[in-house]
């Protein structure tokens, strides 16, 4: 009877142990939603329900824009209350003045979709329809480009506006072969982790590819002493405030203190320029430049910043945009 009841103890035992392994690896692995992304030069990822409960976006829709909202009324998906969770993968183009523009796209939406609703929508606007791998691919006329689309799953859609298909075609690949082979790509294994755990919202890889032009990175504007080839870790994550943090992975211990040193200097300036703060969302942007801070970890330039929930909601006034 001992011997029974010490082998069912060790049975439970063991049961833990393996749900704990289980649960463990699931914290450190990459989101299901990024590995299925193909080979790019950047990734971005948002987790909007911790998004959506901070800032109750999805309560206060801005006004719509008429084909925003006949894409709402055709397929019944509200974008700040239907999507979960998103994930970007940037993809650089050589000629940057070719007609795909300097940057492509290919991402994955997850969140509550009524299937015969949108596939209805997405078969008007194609101009073909392809299949591949038990799906439907849908080729639709974008701004020059062409948009394809496809439903992964009952609650997954993917696109991509690449010259060819063969990004869609890895998605599809992957969807596949996830449960085999969950590697996803390999940005994503080399560099995931360096993500601060808990992270809602982050992006790894050359993030300055939609900020950069002649090489040169800029933003509103003002051009920022950094390399638009430089790879980078960016991430948000909600504790009892919004932590920003953005680490600049360089080649020398050098040329992380020449970067230290620059954003240093241009945030002296940035704080000596802040006006006199009248409203609150100014008194929220005070607090917010006063809280950064620019230290250096051997090769890695870091910057770190408090984000006041005051700046947050005005969040409500951004409008997704419709497929």
């Amino acid at each position: 009877m001992q011997r029974r009841t010490r082998l069912i103890l060790l049975a439970v035992l063991l049961a833990l142990c393996a749900s704990a392994a289980i649960v463990f690896l699931r914290m450190k692995a990459p989101p299901a939603i990024a590995q299925l992304l193909p080979e790019c030069d950047a990734i971005v990822f948002l987790n909007l329900k911790p998004v959506r409960a901070a800032t109750h976006f999805d309560r206060n829709p801005s006004p719509r824009a008429p084909a925003f909202q006949q894409f709402i009324d055709a397929t019944g998906i509200v974008p700040e209350r239907d999507i979960d969770s998103a994930a970007f993968a940037l993809h650089h183009m050589q000629d940057p003045s070719g007609p795909n523009g300097p940057t492509a796209f290919s991402e994955i939406f997850r969140g509550r979709f009524d299937s015969p609703r949108l596939t209805h929508y997405l078969a008007s606007l194609a101009s073909s329809q392809e299949s591949y791998a038990g799906h439907i691919l849908y080729s639709i006329p974008s701004e020059g480009r062409t948009l394809r689309v496809t439903l992964l799953d009952s609650d997954m859609i993917a696109a991509s506006n690449m010259p060819t298909p063969e990004q869609i075609h890895s998605m599809l690949d992957r969807r596949r072969t996830s449960f085999f082979s969950p590697a996803g790509p390999s940005l994503l294994n080399a560099r995931f982790g360096d993500v601060p755990a808990l992270s809602s919202v982050w992006a790894i890889g050359q993030l300055a590819l939609p900020l950069s032009a002649h090489g040169q990175l800029s933003a509103f504007g003002v051009a920022l002493p950094l390399s638009a080839e430089s790879t980078f870790v960016a991430s948000l994550r909600f504790t009892t405030a919004l932590h920003l943090r953005i680490d600049q992975m360089t080649r020398t211990d050098a040329e992380a203190t020449q970067s230290v040193q620059s954003l240093t200097t241009l945030l002296l300036l940035l704080r000596n320029l802040q006006p006199t703060a009248r409203s609150d969302e100014e008194v929220a942007l005070r607090q917010f430049v006063e809280s950064i801070s620019i230290q250096q970890h051997g090769e890695r330039a870091s910057l770190t910043a408090t984000i006041p929930p005051e700046l947050l909601k005005h969040l409500d006034t951004l409008q997704p945009a419709a497929p």
